[in-house]
């Protein structure tokens, strides 16, 4: 599997759609492909940070009734096949030009290139695409949706350590999620966010209280210390941001 060379073309700074195709994805627009059995992801949200490449699997059945040249891939799109969310794409052939064909491919994001936009994150459509050798292309919709999403990171930090039974324990930490276009992390407040333990010995975590952060994203609450263990925060996402946990800090209780 090889990325193809799909890239998107950019203006001004600004994350740009790709240009190669300028159709509506409406089903079987062109005709000559049908797409099925489509798959990104395992149906779980794309969630992107700011440094790291993140490589999506995804898969699908085309069937066409004319010999192709180019493609057969999916990919991410909003109001119409221009645009397009930006990223290479790796794909494996097929032997069979013509008939039906079961493809793997890879997504590739990038966000240390800076060509995605904070206000990407959300929903997208996907649509297949197959070029034939005749010239003419097919471009169609799948009916399914992906959630693009950006990261989100937490901190946690219990004191005193050790703690005396009975006595308090202050838990803090912060919400950052990452911002695609400085490719920095920044502070993320309002946040609802779950406080949970996890005693000394035990193998998952439970929810004791859950804390709104400020609106620098700090996050600051009391509990009365009871047994040693580990604490951490967990923030269970939306529709723009991806779910996180933190780290565990390790708590003596005497």
């Amino acid at each position: 599997m090889g990325k193809q060379v799909w890239r998107a073309v950019v203006a001004g700074g600004a994350a740009a759609v790709f240009t190669a195709v300028a159709t509506v994805p409406a089903g079987a627009v062109e005709g000559g492909a049908s797409f099925s059995r489509v798959q990104v992801n395992g149906g779980k949200p794309v969630v992107i940070g700011t440094s790291k490449e993140v490589a999506i699997p995804a898969s699908f059945r085309v069937t066409t009734t004319r010999e192709w040249k180019w493609g057969p891939l999916v990919y991410l799109y909003r109001k119409n096949a221009d645009d397009k969310l930006w990223h290479d794409i790796g794909s494996s052939d097929c032997p069979l030009r013509t008939g039906p064909c079961d493809i793997q491919e890879t997504l590739y994001f990038d966000p240390s290139l800076s060509l995605l936009r904070n206000s990407e994150a959300g929903a997208w459509k996907v649509a297949g695409e197959v070029y034939f050798k005749d010239g003419s292309k097919d471009v169609d919709a799948t009916g399914l949706t992906v959630h693009v999403k950006r990261n989100s990171r937490l901190t946690v930090d219990a004191a005193p350590e050790p703690v005396a039974k009975g006595k308090t324990l202050t838990v803090t930490g912060k919400v950052t999620r990452a911002n695609w276009e400085t490719r920095k992390y920044a502070s993320y407040g309002g946040r609802h966010v779950s406080l949970q333990f996890k005693p000394a010995g035990a193998t998952s975590y439970t929810t004791v209280k859950k804390v709104y952060a400020n609106s620098s994203g700090t996050l600051k609450t009391t509990v009365k210390a009871s047994k040693t263990g580990t604490w951490r925060w967990a923030y269970y996402g939306n529709t723009t941001t991806g779910a996180s946990t933190s780290s565990g800090d390790h708590v003596v209780v005497k």
